[in-house]
């Protein structure tokens, strides 16, 4: 007899059904402003996006969106296009829009989050708590709270520094570029993420008592010990900005340029050294920015590629995976064809050839056979007997990147074997007054991985310099729904492409976006696609009668009736089957008694079953999920 091994709901399964949350390293309720715009609800989609993530408008452009790989909708046909919608919802209601203050240092924030009290969503719900929390608790005995150093401009200290200002904390961050952002600014090109988008955000973080210094290298400007003096705390936030090379011969000649640094100066307006044909040796997305950068920087017209006149340079892309491997997003790898890039896959660089002026004249390279071993992990095999020679006047490294720690100076701040700063588990150094944060505290990771550490970093830091524990309790209840419906043949909607401008009218400038966005008609086709998957089938066991009419109605036929003795599972499931059959007469002979089996990956959340209960045992409920913040 087959025997299923089954899952009995709790709280924390309910809230981890809601899969693009629970991917989210922010817990953004996609769900919930993807429905927002399907209902035509535009600003409850942005503060519902806003909430958690103080960089939304940013991450609605350049966000890796690990909500989307984790969309349930991928199993039906295709995941939905959240970042895509994101970006919808910000540009109605987003950081570009004009807020009046409403009320001091604090009333821009309070303004835009207050309103979220009372709306249907479960983030609201968490917003308005949380907003109450900072009004009543914290501002009034912390209007001059403590002053926290952050040295960096990121995704991770602006985010620690717009966490610490709304606690009550006066964040100075110091900056070495002549703008804030950092890597946002100087890392990710202009035709990805505008520049007026970045200044946006910026200044709304700068609104609530942030105070930015820039053009401050920290080590030469300023030093470490002074910043740490100055400052209650300080947080370590300088990313990973030097780019990483291999050791092979010719490696070090002029003309083999960092792609870090090829970014960063095109981004200032600075010339950079491109001559002839360009190989850039990389496969992740930063390769690709580098590449179709270049791509802008040669004023290469896509629509006379088989036309280019002799000495006209070509922009090579080598890398080591297979083009099924390769770690760059499928957009970049298809818009970098589109616009003329050359991609050679399998290949790993060998030697740098010189000429006589000692620039590069051409890379060797030989095939790789494979990338990851059977486990998994990364240790690729060549064949030497196979290369391949690409001419080449420039090289630029797209490898990967490294941070600059040259500054820290502290013996007190140690490092472990590899010269990274030693961590615990809170972030905190073997010093007590400095925290790591960002890519420098776990390696290069997301975007959105680096606003979530620099948030969980300002809580730690909030702590150390007020002697008081932040703390958060989350409530999971569920409200019935018993007007609940779905738009027609929801299920049916085919995934939106994001429109975007042709090759022709993006390669003449680095400030041309790519990506035009959806308009609202389809931006409301695609939040129709979305499961809902915080909506979820409760069945009343009292009521049912066991007559299978849900199990006959459901299109993806994810519920059975199946006798008890068939079921396995942990303590909870014997637990609760024991409390179930108590005081029945035939309580220990499992095999008289059923049970309604739900698989959660397919179900559609259609509510047939629900229309189709004779006794209406079944209440489609939504999941509501409520974070209560104290003080202790």
């Amino acid at each position: 007899m087959e025997r299923l091994t089954v899952e009995v709901p709790t709280a924390e399964y309910w809230r981890k059904q809601i899969l693009c949350q629970d991917a989210c390293p922010v817990h953004t309720d996609a769900r919930g402003y993807v429905r927002a715009i399907a209902e035509g609800r535009h600003e409850d989609a942005y503060l519902i996006a806003r909430g958690p993530n103080p960089l939304a408008s940013i991450c609605g452009y350049v966000c890796g969106a690990p909500c989307e790989a984790a969309c349930r909708r991928s199993v039906l046909d295709a995941s939905l296009a959240i970042r895509a919608l994101k970006r919808f919802a910000i540009e109605q209601h987003g950081a570009r829009e004009k807020r009046a203050d409403g009320g001091g240092r604090f009333g821009l924030i309070k303004q835009l989050l207050a309103h979220a009290a009372g709306r249907e969503s479960s983030q609201g719900e968490e917003l308005a708590s949380f907003v109450d929390f900072i009004s009543n608790q914290v501002l009034p005995c912390n209007s001059d709270g403590p002053s926290v150093g952050i040295i960096g401009s990121g995704p991770a200290g602006l985010a620690a520094a717009h966490d610490l200002a709304l606690l009550g904390c006066r964040p100075t961050i110091y900056e070495m570029e002549p703008a804030p952002a950092g890597m946002l600014a100087f890392g990710i090109p202009e035709y990805r993420l505008p520049r007026d988008l970045i200044k946006a955000e910026v200044e709304f973080i700068r609104s609530l008592g942030v105070t930015f210094l820039c053009n401050t290298r920290v080590g030469v400007d300023i030093s470490f010990a002074e910043i740490r003096e100055q400052h209650s705390a300080t947080i370590v936030a300088v990313g990973l900005k030097q780019s990483r090379a291999l050791p092979i011969p010719g490696a070090d000649a002029a003309g083999v340029l960092g792609g870090a640094e090829v970014l960063r100066d095109v981004a200032l307006g600075r010339p950079v050294d491109l001559q002839g044909n360009i190989v850039v040796i990389g496969g992740g997305n930063v390769a690709y920015d580098i590449a179709r950068t270049v791509v802008r920087q040669t004023g290469v017209d896509i629509a006379r590629t088989a036309l280019r006149g002799e000495g006209v340079g070509q922009v090579h892309l080598c890398s080591l995976e297979s083009l099924e491997e390769m770690p760059a997003d499928d957009v970049e790898i298809l818009e970098g064809d589109e616009e003329g890039v050359c991609r050679h896959n399998s290949l790993s660089p060998v030697e740098i050839l010189l000429g006589e002026n000692q620039r590069p004249r051409a890379v060797v390279f030989q095939r790789c056979v494979r990338v990851f071993n059977d486990e998994g992990r990364f240790a690729p095999e060549f064949d030497e007997t196979d290369q391949t020679t690409l001419e080449a006047d420039t090289v630029v490294w797209g490898i990967g990147q490294r941070p600059d720690l040259s500054f820290l100076d502290a013996d007190d701040v140690q490092r472990d074997e590899r010269g990274l700063i030693k961590i615990d588990e809170s972030f905190n150094t073997t010093a007590d007054d400095v925290f790591v944060a960002g890519d420098i505290a776990y390696g290069p990771k997301l975007l959105i991985h680096a606003v979530a550490n620099g948030k969980q970093v300002a809580r730690r830091v909030f702590e150390r310099v007020t002697g008081r524990k932040l703390s958060a309790h989350t409530e999971v209840t569920h409200q019935e729904l018993p007007n609940y419906s779905r738009e027609q043949d929801y299920e049916k909607i085919p995934r939106a492409p994001v429109p975007t401008r042709s090759p022709e009218a993006r390669l003449p400038s680095q400030q041309v976006v790519v990506e035009l966005g959806y308009d609202e008609p389809r931006a409301l086709c695609e939040g129709c696609r979305c499961l809902d998957c915080g909506v979820n089938t409760i069945f009343d066991s009292e009521k049912c009668i066991l007559c299978g009419g849900c199990a006959d109605v459901c299109p993806e036929l994810c519920l059975r009736l199946v006798s008890l003795d068939r079921l396995e599972g942990d303590g909870l499931l014997n637990q609760t089957l024991e409390q179930r059959l108590a005081g029945r007469l035939d309580a220990n002979d499992r095999s008289g008694h059923s049970a309604i089996v739900k698989d959660e990956a397919a179900c559609i959340r259609c509510a047939l079953c629900a229309e189709r209960c004779p006794v209406g045992a079944i209440t489609m409920e939504r999941v509501n999920i409520k974070t209560l913040w104290r003080l202790e």
